[in-house]
């Protein structure tokens, strides 16, 4: 890369990590709300730590399958160097 590319982008990666916003990543009134319900005796926040593992889960395989997809072609595409 060039170095009048260079600049710039580093100037808007620096000034996007300097001004980023401050972001809770739970309101308190759902924290509240599942620790009183696990207090109870409730399932509730087992229900939100699956869908978490889920939401974590998911660009994970969503990747591990172009993977796969690709790997496969590759796979093809020399099978039919060597035998064609």
């Amino acid at each position: 890369m060039r170095i009048h590319i260079i600049i710039p982008l580093l100037t808007i990666c620096l000034a996007l990590l300097l001004c980023g916003a401050e972001a809770l990543a739970q309101c308190q009134a759902c924290k509240s709300v599942v620790e009183s319900n696990l207090q109870e005796g409730g399932s509730i926040g087992l229900g939100i730590n699956r869908g978490i593992l889920y939401l974590l889960a998911m660009p994970y395989l969503a990747v591990m399958g172009v993977w796969v997809l690709w790997y496969i072609k590759v796979k093809k595409r020399k099978k039919e160097e060597l035998h064609g």
